[in-house]
């Protein structure tokens, strides 16, 4: 399989900083190899743990020196500057100059790993530089182990490894996302307030550039034929042999004929083919005389506005928006092209931050319906148990929901997942496809025709379902809710789903419930403190990786689920008050947007 870089600059590298005591004539020269073994240990758990999300294994970088004092750390800067590094970890076994020997890179996500033996006091080699961090407004995460270590022990303990790898999944992600663009496909959709595409926030919270295009751009590509005609033909084969069409549910009198289905599934195909051009480029359009098109605007996410200039008279986005979020389509397995529904950049983002958190494609929903037990019981009959006992939210929506949302991929011992893309094999993307219909689109929605993307989501995977929210005078906060899938009987979901639009994709979501006072107290509480119409819904227990994540882009957590022993955030943090949350949302006030 293929592993490539799809958009400009290089992949972010890991830079390690081994710190030492620089008192020579005995005291450096005793702690050097134990210090660069540290290094060694550390580059070797994170090269052999994390990958990209494009699939590329992920690069450490390590100072050539250990470094004691001013000079040596302004080497290893010019290193790291010179290798495209983007995350900086130190790590030490023993007393270190802080001051003199920290990071003092103000947009680098740092963290610092105090080896904890008796024999050298690297853990108060940890504290003062921290302090210093602190005093110098660089925060800085601090890792020290539980168990205190023999001097000659090179291993990791999990503690310690959580943390390493934590931090370094989170700060790739800063720095993944540096320099890149959200495309924005159109315009407000339905005065929909996260398609209000906030250019500030994207560049002074992620580092972000937004680019912008009309979505009569789709129109202008497709009458000059400005995409790929040998692609477009493999694409039309490709989706007429494996993907299945549902039923019509239009009244007859509004149903399109069979002859404006094909243009259908021909423009629908287009679409797709000119949306990932417009993101990412395609180096066949230089050849066909399209040069400024080739180029495309190096964009990591997009959103689609369609409804409703679009999609009052031309095919809907929906089958577009699949394709590109499933990490499978004509061409084979790939990287997902992340892409929001409605131009719901909010949503995007958060889409964004989960796949780079996790690898996996992800899943955009209309957060539609809380229903309760009682409620259930009443319209289908059917008494909630297990999972579902407390209620659950109906996840739906006309596009956007990767195949991979079925749920239908395994893993080794046949639990229902979503995996990253090299992980998956044939026998995966066929199951997901065949458990998917496409439906004629609902003309009374999409009054241009189009293919609404429809399946129901296997029950028990893991899922972390979040949103990223603008509040005037606040700034950015992000919602975050682990949960489960659940299954629930056939035909109490067709009497559920009946009630709404049935030839859009279904996720029953039960969120992890506590019962205590707050957003959490019950499934009912967490649909009504939900602060947008919309959810991103990640594979597995994410919850953290996305608190760290947004610690470093200093944006505050409203509302989580998360236990309390696994949140970890930069350790300036605890200076700012006894309660997580609070301090939380006055230190992100305090140090303020990293890029702003």
């Amino acid at each position: 399989m293929e592993f490539k870089n799809r958009l400009s600059g290089e992949m972010p590298k890991v830079g390690i900083r081994p710190t030492i005591d620089g008192r020579r004539k005995g005291v450096r020269e005793s702690l050097e190899e134990q210090t660069m073994n540290m290094a060694k240990s550390a580059a070797k758990l994170i090269s052999d743990n994390i990958r990209h999300p494009n699939g590329m294994p992920v690069e450490c970088v390590i100072a050539d020196t250990t470094i004691g004092g001013f000079a040596e750390a302004a080497a290893c800067e010019t290193k790291f500057k010179n290798e495209n590094v983007g995350v900086s970890l130190t790590v030490t076994p023993c007393w270190c100059y802080g001051s003199e020997t920290m990071d003092m890179d103000p947009l680098t996500p740092k963290a610092v790993w105090g080896f904890n033996g008796t024999e050298r006091p690297g853990a108060v080699y940890l504290a003062a530089v921290l302090a210093a961090h602190a005093q110098k407004g660089l925060p800085a995460f601090g890792i020290y182990g539980k168990e205190v270590q023999d001097a000659g022990d090179t291993s990791i303990h999990d503690d310690v490894k959580e943390k390493l790898l934590r931090f370094t999944k989170a700060g790739l992600a800063a720095a993944y996302m540096k320099g890149k663009s959200y495309l924005s496909m159109g315009g407000v959709s339905m005065g929909i307030a996260g398609s209000i595409v906030d250019q500030d926030f994207f560049q002074k919270y992620l580092g972000m550039r937004t680019e912008c295009i009309d979505m009569s751009e789709f129109i202008r590509r497709m009458d000059e034929g400005i995409y790929d005609p040998d692609e477009f033909e493999k694409a039309v084969k490709w989706t007429k042999e494996n993907c299945k069409e549902g039923s019509d549910n239009n009244k007859p009198e509004v149903r399109r004929t069979k002859e404006q289905k094909e243009g259908d599934w021909e423009t629908a195909v287009k679409m797709t083919l000119i949306a990932r051009d417009l993101m990412v480029g395609n180096p066949k359009l230089a050849k066909m005389g399209f040069g400024e098109e080739a180029a495309g605007r190096n964009a990591i996410v997009s959103g689609f506005q369609g409804q409703r200039q679009w999609t009052d008279f031309m095919c809907n986005g929906d089958f577009m928006e699949t394709m590109l979020n499933t990490s499978f389509d004509w061409n084979g397995f790939r990287e997902p092209y992340i892409c929001a529904t409605e131009n719901d950049s909010l949503n995007g983002v958060v889409m964004l931050f989960g796949h780079l958190l996790s690898n996996r494609p992800q899943i955009f929903s209309d957060v539609r319906t809380y229903w309760s037990p009682d409620a259930i019981k009443r319209v289908t009959g059917w008494t909630p148990n297990g999972k579902a006992e407390n209620g659950l939210i109906h996840l739906i929506n006309s596009g956007s929901t990767c195949l991979e949302g079925t749920g239908e991929q395994k893993d080794a011992d046949g639990n229902p997942v979503m995996k990253p893309f090299w992980e998956a094999t044939d026998d995966d993307a066929k199951a997901c496809i065949d458990a998917t219909l496409f439906r004629p689109a609902s003309t009374e929605y999409f009054r241009g025709g189009g293919w609404s993307t429809d399946f129901l989501t296997k029950g028990n995977m893991p899922c972390t379902m979040s949103r990223l929210n603008l509040v005037a005078g606040l700034g950015p906060v992000l919602q975050i809710a682990e949960g489960y899938t659940v299954e629930i009987p056939n035909d109490v979901h067709d009497i559920l789903d009946n009630r709404t639009d049935p030839t859009w994709p279904t996720t029953w979501f039960a969120p992890i419930v506590d019962g205590k006072e707050g957003p959490f107290k019950d499934t009912y509480s967490v649909m009504a403190a939900w602060g947008a119409n919309h959810g991103a819904i990640s594979y597995g227990h994410i919850g953290a990786d996305l608190i760290t994540l947004a610690s470093m882009l200093r944006i505050p957590v409203c509302m989580h689920n998360v236990p309390e022993e696994k949140i970890f955030r930069p350790s300036s943090w605890n200076a700012f008050g006894m309660d997580k949350e609070g301090a939380d949302y006055r230190a992100c006030a305090n140090f303020g947007a990293i890029y702003g």
